[in-house]
């Protein structure tokens, strides 16, 4: 590969001090760019609509105050957040913003367009009525958690719902906050979803009055790939040890991270792999230093992963 000698660390630090980190999230961008029209048409677990579905979340990287001092957080800590929009179809981030620690989740809502006839899946941490009231202008839709918290009337009710599946409740409510009446103005939705693996009855606020109650639980629950995908960036790409201390070196490290993710993502397609993304760069990571071509590569673990299946269908026969 033409390197001699291991890389110090610092010597790679101070290089990530001059590199200017924009460079790498412009390519991060035209990867995106290229990578989310190929997933397009891929499913959603357990959901039929055909509109563009989002996840957005963030995920914090706890830091040493001391060495990072530009990054405050919560408590005297040192913190960088890595804000995403992720397309559940797919799994491919199409927004990254990263802050400090000290930066609330909400105001992203400020900084991202909501595409018109989108959802946009959220947790409770990103209740901003006047955000949300600029998502249902723009023609888009969000499902959220409702906060204990909230105050209002409910205007109707829909009996029309089966126990069996979960739902507890499905109404049409107005906000009768002092604040939040004005910031949000229009009726929305509330329903209540009672969760039997974790024993605990979920609350769901949404502006979308179309899809089912159920549907409206359904999306919600497909949340959950954000946070395998924030679990894969930080346990593969190795996030968590940084190759620098200044912001632009983070943004370098976290951008990079992502432009490989997209790079993956991007194989995956052109191979037509059934493997996922996050089973690539597993054996990929470990495969680093190997001169097979990277199809064959994958083929025989494919082929082997069937053959694997197949047996252990066969000798549960007998």
């Amino acid at each position: 590969m033409g390197i001699k000698q291991n890389v110090n660390q610092s010597s790679l630090s101070r290089a990530n001090e001059l590199r200017n980190w924009r460079i790498f999230a412009d390519f991060g961008e035209h990867l995106i760019k290229l990578v989310r029209p190929l997933y397009s048409n891929s499913p959603i677990p357990n959901i039929d609509i055909d509109n563009d579905i989002f996840a957005l979340d963030s995920t914090t990287i706890s830091l040493s105050i001391k060495l990072f001092s530009w990054a405050g957080g919560k408590y005297s800590r040192g913190a960088v957040k890595v804000h995403t929009l992720l397309d559940l179809r797919g799994s491919i981030p199409v927004f990254i913003h990263i802050t400090d620690g000290k930066y609330h989740d909400s105001n992203v809502l400020d900084i991202i367009t909501p595409a018109p006839e989108a959802i946009y899946l959220m947790d409770k941490a990103y209740i901003d009525f006047a955000a949300l009231y600029n998502i249902y202008k723009a023609g888009a839709f969000f499902v959220s958690r409702a906060k204990v918290t909230m105050v209002y009337r409910v205007v109707e009710c829909n009996y029309n719902i089966d126990e069996s599946t979960g739902l507890r409740s499905d109404k049409t409510i107005i906000l009768t906050g002092h604040k939040s009446k004005k910031l949000y103005p229009e009726i929305l939705r509330m329903v209540e979803y009672y969760d039997d693996d974790k024993g605990v009855l979920l609350v769901f606020l949404t502006n979308n009055l179309e899809v089912s109650a159920l549907e409206v639980a359904r999306l919600y629950r497909n949340r959950w790939q954000i946070e395998v995908f924030f679990k894969w960036i930080k346990q593969n790409l190795t996030i968590k040890k940084l190759w620098g201390q200044s912001e632009n070196a983070v943004s370098i490290h976290i951008w990079v991270a992502i432009c490989t993710y997209l790079i993956v993502a991007y194989v995956k397609h052109s191979l037509k792999s059934t493997l996922s993304i996050y089973e690539i760069m597993q054996i990929l990571g470990i495969s680093i230093f190997d001169k097979t071509p990277v199809r064959e590569l994958l083929t025989e673990i494919e082929v082997n992963q069937n053959f694997n299946e197949q047996y252990k269908l066969f000798d549960n026969q007998f």
